[in-house]
């Protein structure tokens, strides 16, 4: 099957607010995970293990956070020159008001680069966000869309319904054709929903996008398309169209965009991969420095947890995650947290159903977070940003936010 004229555009995303503190000084792609890998790794590794090596990556907010990591995509064997990873930036002074600057969703940025795409005339777009956590072959979507001859593939993955509400959700026929799309419905009805990757027909895209800004545009505020998001109006008006049919995905998949989904991704990886982590034939590549072996020190406990290289663990550490250089001393608790690169937990302190940032400190009996915390709520998840101490002695109790570079 042809990959060479399949261009995938990775929709890095804006601010990131859901995840607050987090992600006031980086992107939310560029948050890591399971102490090895960043978001990112997981949209670029399941496209260069696909074969689809024309990757255009979509940064809106706070780039050079991603682009530290990426480079030049040379840990992916994107560093090309046909093809390869190309960064795609906000732009001024290239048109009119409402398709240059910064995007106000995920289908109005598609209108503004709609010309990039019919000048690049790949034969399929791949349009796919990059904030989850999941291993796919793309080309199995790729194979369902040249079947059908749709205008519009929606790769699918099937939630608890509770939490359908917050995705797009999709019906389809026995024949896999869309019959319905409702993008976050208040009373979701059903349990699929889409999973933010998408392969269209790149006439069909600029032509629908192109339809809709005529429609929608000249009621919007004064530079913007008036498209927002993919659920707002494309996907619904190609489902309209009937060229929509639907791709389950097998395996894992988890939204990390909320500070509970985002501690519970982890939890899930604490003691099995998942079918993600642990493939030879799949790694999950990243761009990582080189660290000294983790250690953990005579009276130093860890129990169900990862720790990446450059560990040192004199305390306990339950149901955590350790980021590189993480250094928990001698009677310190981590319990039901992650931790970033570079943090210090003190002698005596603990931390529960925390996410602490890179570079924190907690000071000597500092008490962050609570075990009775319910882990569902994703106001109840303490949240330390980066560069922030916590005093000795000091309690920060459930919900908590500290914002980065702060002393409590």
């Amino acid at each position: 099957m042809r990959r060479r004229h399949i261009l995938a555009i990775i929709q890095a995303g804006g601010a990131g607010s859901r995840m607050d503190v987090l992600t006031r000084e980086r992107a939310k792609p560029a948050l890591p995970f399971a102490g090895s890998y960043q978001l990112i790794d997981f949209s670029l590794s399941n496209l260069a293990h696909s074969g689809i090596t024309d990757v255009w990556l979509s940064v809106q907010f706070l780039g050079s956070s991603l682009g530290e990591h990426v480079l030049n995509g040379r840990p992916w064997d994107l560093d090309r020159n046909r093809g390869g990873l190309r960064f795609l930036m906000p732009q001024e002074g290239t048109g009119s008001t409402d398709e240059e600057g910064f995007a106000t969703g995920n289908a109005d940025e598609l209108y503004r680069i709609r010309d990039q795409i019919r000048e690049h005339d790949p034969d399929l777009v791949v349009v796919m966000s990059a904030d989850h956590v999941y291993r796919f072959d793309l080309m199995d979507a790729v194979r369902t869309h040249r079947r059908h001859r749709a205008e519009c593939t929606v790769v699918t993955t099937e939630v608890p319904i509770e939490e359908a509400g917050d995705h797009a959700t999709v019906v389809a026929d026995g024949d896999g054709r869309v019959t319905a799309f409702d993008y976050k419905p208040d009373t979701p009805t059903t349990t699929t929903v889409a999973t933010e990757i998408f392969v269209y027909d790149p006439a069909a895209l600029v032509e629908v996008v192109e339809e809709l800004h005529r429609e929608l545009g000249g009621d919007a505020e004064e530079g913007d398309t008036g498209l927002g998001d993919f659920g707002e109006h494309l996907v619904p008006r190609l489902v309209d169209r009937g060229g929509v049919v639907a791709h389950p995905m097998p395996g894992y998949w988890k939204d990390l965009g909320q500070p509970h989904k985002y501690l519970a991704a982890h939890r899930d990886f604490l003691t099995d991969d998942q079918g993600v982590l642990g493939d030879p034939d799949w790694p999950i590549i990243s761009h990582q420095p080189q660290r000294p072996p983790a250690r953990v020190l005579d009276g130093g406990r860890v129990v169900d947890s990862l720790i990446a290289p450059g560990v040192r663990v004199g305390g306990t550490a339950i149901r955590s995650v350790l980021g590189p250089g993480v250094v928990v001393e001698e009677g310190a608790l981590v319990r039901d947290s992650v931790v970033f690169a570079d943090t210090v937990v003190r002698e005596g302190a603990r931390l529960d159903w925390a996410v602490v940032d890179s570079g924190c400190v907690i000071e000597r009996g500092a008490e962050v977070g609570s075990p009775d915390t319910d882990p569902d709520d994703p106001d109840a998840i303490v949240l330390v940003g980066r560069g922030s101490t916590v005093g000795a002695g000091v309690t920060l109790g459930v919900g908590a936010r500290l914002e980065p570079g702060s002393t409590a």
